[in-house]
């Protein structure tokens, strides 16, 4: 192995490697070249600056890569000194990083237990835990889908309705439907009131209010207020809803104003028969919902997540009975759309219109134990006009089974008059279909 070579070359017929000539002085270039394994005598005046060059084969190009063991000096020659010149600085260095490694570990336990001791005395801070929170968002800046955000937009047109009753003072809610004042509610919210009604907004102000009409069968209710600034709901389709829809119940139960509860739409076109003791039956093709009702709810509204009116909360169920009763998940509401027809009927007329089929039903029709038997058809009635007649069992409307005679009375009661329904009905041994076109009762 040799190293490159920097600059080699002739001068003077001499040869140079790396820029020095290692004979010694008064040798020839002939007799370096007729023997190139001799070497220069050791020592020698004025020529000490190579005495070592015997143990380093890397100063001459042409010495072997061997150890060559040095003659004896000559007598009465000290040999050079060899050092090496890292010796001395290495405890130095040692010395230099462990003094600022002992200084810092003493200061870091001396600022620990100095911190520790002020902790314990009530005399530091306590340690803060976390990323600094960030500032909470205006509620004018939530996502207008949002659950915040529905609640925001629809909470200003929920009231609280109070009535007087010779039993004390009735209390549920309500929503404003039109900008002039009118407010739908339940009709068993207002019944059997005995003074005038008052409403309270969101923002706690007051106002009173007059009853101008009442559907105790439908269980709707309308009073109107006279103030300025109101604020309408937004009305969607009761028709467009699915089970799983995500939906809020906003009103005041149990007297507390402005509450929101949210849940999803459980069932759609739950039939359902209610009523007080002596008081009207009312028969409800229902949505039916999980989010909490409780008392007080009663007329205000359920909203999509849009925002939009799809029901008006009227009913629970709860294993409980009367003012005991309580939420346990199943509450119902009128469809909006049959409660839209029932307020323009009731603000236009003074009372609402009740959808009839123009039959007369018994009890579930014999045979699989599915369908409603017609006891009777009313003559020119719509059932009668549909090739209907009595002892016919009606097993499906419009899709929906029919399985008791309440499931005919809700569903039929929920479309308006002039609706065309689908009818599949049994006689005898054969299945028919027929499309009856409801009206309007007479009273």
């Amino acid at each position: 192995m040799r190293l490159a070579r920097m600059g080699s070359g002739r001068v003077g017929g001499s040869d140079v490697t790396d820029g020095w000539d290692w004979r010694q002085p008064g040798t020839g270039a002939g007799a370096a070249r007729s023997s190139s394994s001799a070497h220069p005598p050791p020592g020698g005046p004025g020529s000490s600056w190579w005495s070592d060059a015997l143990a380093d084969p890397w100063r001459d190009p042409t010495a072997s890569a061997v150890v060559v063991v040095p003659a004896a000096p000559v007598s009465g020659a000290e040999p050079e000194p060899v050092t090496d010149p890292a010796a001395a600085a290495r405890p130095a260095l040692r010395y230099l990083l462990l003094v600022p490694l002992v200084t810092a570990l003493l200061a870091g336990l001396l600022g620990g237990a100095f911190g520790y001791a002020l902790a314990i005395r009530g005399g530091g801070a306590a340690p803060v835990l976390g990323a600094a929170p960030a500032p909470p968002p205006e509620l004018a800046q939530r996502m207008p889908e949002s659950l915040a955000g529905v609640a925001e937009r629809v909470l200003p047109s929920v009231v609280t309705v109070r009535v007087a009753r010779p039993t004390g003072t009735s209390e549920g809610s309500g929503f404003i439907a039109t900008g002039d004042g009118y407010v739908i509610t339940n009709d068993h919210v207002v019944a059997g009131a005995t003074g005038q009604a008052s409403v309270v907004f969101s923002d706690g102000s007051s106002s009173p209010a007059t009853i101008v009409g009442q559907d105790p069968e439908s269980d709707i209710a309308v009073i109107r207020v006279m103030k300025d600034g109101l604020r309408p709901v937004a009305f969607g389709d009761s028709e467009a809803l699915a089970v799983g829809d995500p939906v809020l119940a906003i009103g005041s139960p149990l007297s507390l104003a402005n509450t929101v509860t949210a849940g999803i739409v459980s069932a759609l076109d739950r039939t359902m028969r209610a009523g007080e003791p002596g008081g009207p039956t009312r028969y409800y093709a229902a949505i039916q919902t999980d989010a909490a009702v409780n008392h007080g709810n009663s007329g205000g509204p359920l909203v999509d997540g849009a925002g939009r009116v799809i029901g008006v909360n009227s009913t629970i169920k709860s294993i409980a009975e009367g003012h005991e009763a309580g939420n346990i998940g199943l509450a119902f509401a009128i469809p909006i759309n049959q409660a839209k027809r029932i307020t323009q009927d009731i603000i236009g007329t003074g009372k609402a219109r009740r959808t009839v089929i123009g039959a007369q039903v018994g009890g579930p029709g014999a045979g699989g134990g599915a369908g409603v038997r017609l006891v009777s058809v009313a003559r020119s009635g719509p059932a009668a006009d549909a090739g209907l007649r009595a002892g016919d069992v009606i097993v499906k409307l419009n899709g929906r089974p029919t399985n008791e005679p309440t499931d005919l009375i809700a569903l039929v009661r929920k479309f308006a008059p002039g609706s065309v329904v689908a009818v599949e009905y049994r006689r005898g041994t054969s299945r028919r279909n027929a499309s009856v076109t409801l009206v309007a009762d007479a009273q």
